[in-house]
């Protein structure tokens, strides 16, 4: 791999990007949630290695404690290794599931705010990028080991989160699907933040989870009753979230069924929430617990622009 921007981090509004990738850099594929089997880490580490980078795969990334991939301390201490290596420059989730949360108030983020480096993952790793954004460090929300290993290095999403780590910006334009009535068109430019949907509402409220003013909002989630939904959303809601915001974008919503006792559809139920605000809106981003799972750079500026034919996303 080779990135155009030099060794060297930048700072953008407050927030540092890590170095682009290059050839023989270190990534290090680790486990800070559940557990997961080994012919998909294995897989994951061939993908890297076509890339061009020397892939490691952690001392506890395929251990097994319950639902766990390890204790809190193997956990924990596989992450600090890699943030405090200095010769890591990528830092690869396996999997979400459950877990990262035990992790923000024990970690020292001391090294990896002087030497970022990338961290790469989604779902339960929404945690560590709000941590990282509130210690000013930018990171990728994006596929994890199971989309590496199973649709491989040609995959779309795979080859858009190859080029953001290289130091290309990200430039979606997503066509408005025919009859789409939920999108609010306009323009906002700001941060953006968020991720899962009931991750980031376990942190509200907490000093790791920090909602920029004039920030753009992302949001997916999978496997969650659109009742629940609707409670996390009016979370948000009554925490003065949508005061602050310039713009939400609204990622994949799967893995459940609609319920008729609700007063609407899950999605529409979201944008009725946000009715009485002014910025823009778009659904069904192609991010999420889907094979169109687009790298976003967490913390990091972007433009937002939605309007009847696409929806434009710059960063």
């Amino acid at each position: 791999m080779a990135g155009r921007h030099g060794r060297a981090c930048k700072t953008i509004n407050n927030v540092k990007l890590p170095p682009s990738l290059k050839s023989n850099d270190k990534a290090v594929i680790l486990s800070p949630a559940g557990k997961v089997d080994r012919h998909i880490v294995e897989g994951t580490a061939t993908v890297l290695e076509g890339w061009g980078l020397q892939a490691e795969i952690s001392g506890h990334a395929l251990g097994e404690r319950g639902r766990f991939s390890g204790t809190v301390a193997e956990r924990l201490g596989d992450l600090q290794r890699a943030f405090d290596d200095p010769g890591t420059k990528l830092v690869l989730c396996s999997r979400g599931g459950y877990g990262t949360m035990h992790l923000l108030s024990k970690l020292d983020f001391s090294t990896i705010r002087k030497n970022p480096k990338w961290v790469v993952g989604y779902s339960d790793i929404t945690a560590l990028h709000a941590a990282l954004q509130y210690h000013g460090v930018a990171s990728v929300h994006g596929p994890m080991a199971a989309h590496f290993s199973s649709e491989g290095a040609e995959d779309v999403s795979v080859r858009y989160t190859k080029s953001v780590l290289a130091g290309h910006p990200i430039d979606y334009t997503i066509p408005v699907p025919p009859g789409e009535t939920l999108n609010r068109n306009g323009v906002a430019r700001g941060r953006l933040f968020g991720g899962n949907l009931s991750v980031f509402c376990g942190i509200i409220g907490s000093r790791y989870a920090p909602v920029p003013r004039g920030g753009i909002l992302f949001i997916e989630d999978t496997g969650e009753l659109p009742y629940r939904v609707d409670r996390m959303i009016y979370q948000l809601k009554l925490a003065g979230v949508f005061n602050r915001i310039s713009g939400m974008i609204v990622g994949r919503f799967t893995g459940y069924e609609e319920d008729d006792q609700m007063r609407a559809p899950l999605l529409a139920s979201i944008r009725e929430a946000v009715d009485e605000y002014a910025f823009p809106v778009c659904f069904h981003f192609p991010v999420g617990h889907t094979r169109l799972n687009f790298p976003l750079i967490m913390g990091r500026a972007a433009r937002l622009n939605v309007n009847s034919e696409r929806v434009i996303l710059n960063q």
